[in-house]
């Protein structure tokens, strides 16, 4: 096992918790995606999946951060503090825009799957929590790192929704650290960092795909040959989201691997052009 990293600073500026100032009580078109219904249908198989699994991640560094010994707590309280207080408006915003989902008659069937294996995982100890959580916490790290970067993925998009995206997605780049830099300090280790994120991406992937494509059966697209071919430009295209993701899905690999080595400019750029979009919050207890 490598030697473990430091503690985070405690003069750090803390993470923001921050009110998105979007209104999503308006109904969503159904290809609210610039009528792309594969991107449609993919990013709503995203926020379906958000609510069940950012409670479990605020879950397990809750428990994480209660298993320190006192000196380490004191250090890690703000940190936790603040990533508890996104993912808790994270998935309040995703509730929101899911509600919208299933009154267009889509059914979630991936948080049903995350769930039960979920109640499996909490019989095992915190650290194997912490290392499931970091790797998904990887996984939508680097999602929003390429959307921040190609925000054209998002044309033909409401405002609105745009904005909820990008915010969502600067705020993941924000606290991509948290959970890794706990199941650090709790000792765990290499091997079992690595076997828990062959495990994440193996369920991520395929349950995003299924999601997808329960998504387009449900809208009535599936059967459209436009529908294949707007997937294969996303998924494989010239910036598709494969291939633009297989180098930094490869460096959690890395026996030196730490989110923070990847570079969030774009999300502290646009969090700070985009003060209007948000107010700051009350961080809520741990």
């Amino acid at each position: 096992m490598p030697q473990a990293l430091p503690l985070p600073d405690p003069a750090s500026p803390p993470l923001v918790v921050r009110r998105l100032l979007v209104d999503l009580r308006v109904p969503l078109a159904r290809h609210w995606l610039g009528g792309d219904a594969f991107r449609t249908a993919l990013f709503n198989a995203l926020s379906m999946s958000f609510p069940v699994g950012e409670q479990f991640f605020i879950d397990s560094v809750r428990a994480g951060v209660a298993r320190l010994p006192a000196d380490q707590q004191a250090r890690f309280q703000d940190e936790v503090r603040g990533f508890i207080g996104q993912e808790a408006t994270h998935r309040h915003v995703h509730d929101r825009f899911n509600a919208h989902l299933q009154k267009q008659g889509l059914v979630d069937h991936w948080s049903p799957r995350i769930t039960r294996r979920l109640t499996r995982l909490k019989t095992y100890d915190v650290r194997a929590w912490l290392a499931v959580t970091a790797a998904t916490e990887h996984f939508t790290a680097i999602l929003a790192e390429h959307l921040l970067r190609h925000p054209d993925q998002l044309a033909g998009a409401e405002p609105r929704l745009q904005t909820m995206w990008l915010w969502h997605a600067s705020e993941e780049a924000e606290h991509r650290s948290t959970a890794f830099d706990l199941y650090r300090a709790l000792g765990g280790n290499e091997r079992w960092r690595l076997r828990l994120f062959y495990v994440v991406t193996f369920h991520f992937c395929t349950d995003l795909l299924r999601q997808t494509l329960h998504n387009l059966w449900r809208d009535g697209t599936w059967w459209q040959p436009r529908t294949w071919a707007q997937g294969w430009r996303y998924l494989f295209g010239r910036q598709g989201l494969v291939p633009a993701l297989w180098a930094p899905w490869h460096d959690y690999r890395r026996a030196d691997f730490h989110p923070a080595q990847r570079d969030n400019a774009e999300a502290v750029q646009w969090l700070a052009r985009h003060t209007d979009a948000w107010s700051p919050v009350r961080q809520p207890a741990v």
